[in-house]
């Protein structure tokens, strides 16, 4: 009993570890079990309670996407199985929404990356002294209500009541009887622009606490070793944050590509300018046929869902390793 004892020990063994570090391992691993069983303790809850509201109104958009229903006719209500899927993939106008989504999302997720790490390396650098002044100040536009930035972006782009024609009428393009929202082009731009200035201060909020995490003794040691400040940001500071720029990225892109707001108030579609929310809006609401708009929020949902999957696939991020364990 004992040699077979003693072999199955051994089989488990890791070579060249010794009694204590295969003690230390094993009481890790306890550690590690026991935290995972805290959080879901703590989380499950809000978990559960999450689920239960998100779960039902996706379950019925998607039954009642199988459905040929409209609230003028409800007596007219008819099964049709994926039916309602096939006639919007073979609309133009669908898959024109879902360009003009996906360009919203791809350029606002990308400027706003790029000026979040730049604010979060200023808040990062800041003085002691400055720091809470220059935090405040930066995260106000996030603090404002999207309808309430998107109805100033509007009314200050606007022809009649606009002032930035007049601020910028020396550039050339830009005079008094500019309508930004005639056209495509000028429109994207401002809704893309109102959307920048809106949640940038959320990505610099994300990628700050990233630069947190960072260890100091790294950025010292390559300094020594002659690291440029490029090399140190490349080389030290992003594998370093590559959980926070994942985390900052998947969340932007998310909400992004569910845009609604600023299009709503200030184009409403018009000129080119649908987005794939503002579909299942004017499907569902305004024409009321809920069957072809549950069928486009159900399409919806799921290209959030490849979002999430292919940033996971892209970062590659090992979050045990990002927690210190």
């Amino acid at each position: 009993m004992s040699t077979d004892a003693t072999r199955e020990r051994g089989r488990h063994r890791e070579p060249g570890a010794t009694d204590a570090e295969q003690k230390a391992k094993a009481a890790h691993s306890d550690r590690t079990k026991a935290e995972a069983r805290l959080g879901w303790y703590l989380a499950g809850p809000a978990f559960v309670i999450m689920l239960a509201v998100t779960l039902y109104p996706i379950l019925q958009a998607f039954y009642d996407s199988l459905f040929r229903y409209r609230l003028t006719t409800p007596d007219d209500k008819a099964f049709i199985w994926f039916e309602n899927y096939w006639v919007i993939l073979r609309d133009g106008l669908f898959w024109q929404s879902v360009g003009v989504t996906l360009f919203i999302t791809v350029v606002t997720v990308i400027v706003e990356l790029i000026l979040g790490f730049a604010l979060a390396l200023v808040m990062h650098r800041a003085i002691r002294r400055l720091r809470g002044l220059l935090r405040t100040a930066i995260l106000v536009p996030y603090g404002i209500i999207t309808v309430v930035s998107a109805f100033a972006w509007f009314y200050a782009f606007d022809i009649n009541s606009g002032y930035v024609n007049h601020w910028f009428d020396w550039v050339p393009g830009i005079s008094p009887d500019l309508n930004w929202f005639a056209q495509t082009g000028t429109s994207l731009f401002v809704i893309i622009a109102s959307e920048i200035w809106k949640t940038t201060p959320f990505i610099s909020l994300l990628l700050l606490s990233g630069l947190a995490q960072v260890p100091g003794d790294l950025e010292e040691a390559a300094e020594v070793d002659g690291a440029t400040a490029w090399q140190r940001f490349r080389r030290v500071i992003i594998p370093n944050m590559k959980a926070a720029i994942m985390v900052a990225v998947l969340f932007r892109a998310l909400d992004a590509f569910r845009i609604f707001d600023n299009v709503f108030i200030m184009t409403n579609g018009a000129n080119g300018t649908t987005v794939l929310s503002l579909l299942a809006y004017k499907t569902s609401i305004g024409r009321l046929e809920i069957g072809l708009g549950s069928a486009i929020s159900v399409l919806l949902f799921l290209c959030v869902i490849l979002i999430c999957w292919v940033a996971i696939k892209l970062f590659k991020v090992d979050l045990a390793s990002a927690r210190g364990e």
